[in-house]
């Protein structure tokens, strides 16, 4: 099963920069380990106000169980809080085979589909169809990364890559749901420990 981790890190007052220094290079080693062993399968910077220290990691666990243990596991967790989310498999996921590319930026978007009441059946299976479709559409030209099904009904959270803001907005805008969405974005910047980027 895959997780979606928010990690909040709140050092101490007073800490002296040479054990935050220390700590910062063990957990670096650490997720590389992590990434080695298919237990980190991402990770990336959310946008940060100053002075906020956060990331998102993708991971991978048989359970919530086996994520408790490997994020106690991570050095910086004596100073971390963590929001877990668990991810759920779409159908219209590309898999996790998919390796972002070098030219544009990465989001993610959180869907809720809200179908209006009144409308016809035959309406709503021909938009899921065609909903469908254009996800093969995207994935095949590198902008739909992964997709997973969220608890709750109607929710779903896209990983994309654009060339830009204005980009990913246009793609959003012509989902074929796009009419039923509430759509909310979060531009990602690169990690330096993102097992999809490190040398190999």
């Amino acid at each position: 099963m895959e997780y979606l981790v928010t990690m909040t890190t709140h050092v101490p007052d007073g800490t002296p920069e040479q054990a935050v220094d220390d700590v910062r290079g063990r957990e670096a080693a650490h997720s590389r380990d992590l990434a080695t062993a298919g237990a980190l399968l991402r990770l990336w910077r959310p946008p940060l106000q100053p002075g906020e220290w956060r990331s998102l990691g993708l991971f991978a666990a048989s359970d919530a169980g086996q994520l408790e243990q490997i994020l106690a596991s991570m050095p910086l967790k004596i100073w971390r809080t963590d929001q877990v989310t668990p991810l759920a498999p779409h159908p219209s996921d590309p898999g996790p085979g998919t390796r972002p590319g070098r030219a544009g930026a990465e989001f993610l978007a959180m869907f809720v589909v809200t179908i209006p009441a009144g409308t016809p059946r035959r309406a709503v299976e021909d938009a899921q169809a065609a909903e469908a479709a254009r996800a093969r559409d995207l994935a095949g030209q590198g902008h739909l990364e992964r997709l997973w099904a969220l608890s709750g009904q109607g929710r779903a959270l896209g990983l994309y890559q654009a060339r830009d803001r204005a980009q990913m907005d246009a793609i959003v805008n012509a989902l074929p749901l796009s009419p039923w969405l509430t759509t909310e974005l979060t531009p990602l910047t690169p990690h330096p420990s993102d097992p999809a980027t490190m040398s190999t």
